[in-house]
């Protein structure tokens, strides 16, 4: 799965890597978003691509509660065309996740130490995301995202068995193009090349969504690590 995720670069450095529009968008850096709170999307409009801030967490337009988000962070790639809650944003609303990381947890002696799990050269890149807009009755509109996960490729293996969907860079318009045929998007959701990603231990201080700050993602020492003692699994 993926329950927590870095968004830290500044909104210059996403534009510049993703190419969208971001007219009145205030984007702060966060090392430890958690679900039901707002993340950056990218998402394609007529003027080309946008970036927005949506709730993490999907709340279908058919629901009859937003607290459905809290159940839907993720969504399994496996038959996605033809799930209730997710074909038909897999369908229309489709959307790039900017992430510098994501985050997995591993038991180790007795207590769950996080892992930091992102590119080998720690550029950002897009997690695969579904988005919808809900109405609540009293006419309130919230628009909110999920993540698509797949199996873990072998590298994530011994943390987790699943793994968020890292779109190749060369994916990413043929993910957000609404002609785009769902086998071939359905193609796109595969685990990413283990060796071009690269892991470590952080502060278990992740554990708490209250908690932020760069000093979160800084390498700490475990004992009895998965990977070597430096913490790189690439």
């Amino acid at each position: 799965m993926c329950g927590r995720f870095q968004q830290s670069s500044d909104l210059a450095t996403l534009q510049d890597r993703f190419a969208f529009r971001a007219e009145g968008l205030e984007l702060r850096p966060r090392w430890n978003l958690a679900p039901g709170q707002d993340a950056l999307v990218v998402r394609l409009a007529e003027e080309g691509r946008r970036g927005s801030l949506l709730r993490w967490g999907l709340v279908p337009a058919w629901s009859k509660d937003a607290a459905t988000g809290y159940k839907m962070i993720n969504a399994r790639s496996e038959g996605i065309a033809a799930k209730p809650a997710f074909r038909g944003p897999f369908k229309r609303s489709r959307c790039l996740v900017p992430a510098d990381a994501f985050y997995e947890w591993a038991k180790q002696k007795g207590h769950k130490q996080p892992y930091r799990l992102a590119l080998a050269d720690d550029e950002p890149f897009a997690l695969a995301g579904l988005w919808d807009r809900w109405q609540a009755p009293e006419g309130r509109e919230l628009e909110s995202f999920t993540i698509i996960t797949t199996q873990a490729n072998q590298l994530v293996k011994p943390i987790h068995d699943r793994m968020p969907v890292m779109l190749a860079r060369s994916d990413e318009d043929a993910w957000l193009d609404p002609a785009s045929p769902a086998e071939a998007l359905e193609g796109l959701l595969k685990p990413y090349p283990a060796q071009a990603m690269g892991s470590r231990a952080v502060s278990a201080r992740l554990n708490s969504p209250a908690n932020e700050g760069p000093e979160l993602v800084e390498p700490v020492a475990t004992q009895g690590g998965l990977f070597s003692e430096e913490g790189d699994g690439a």
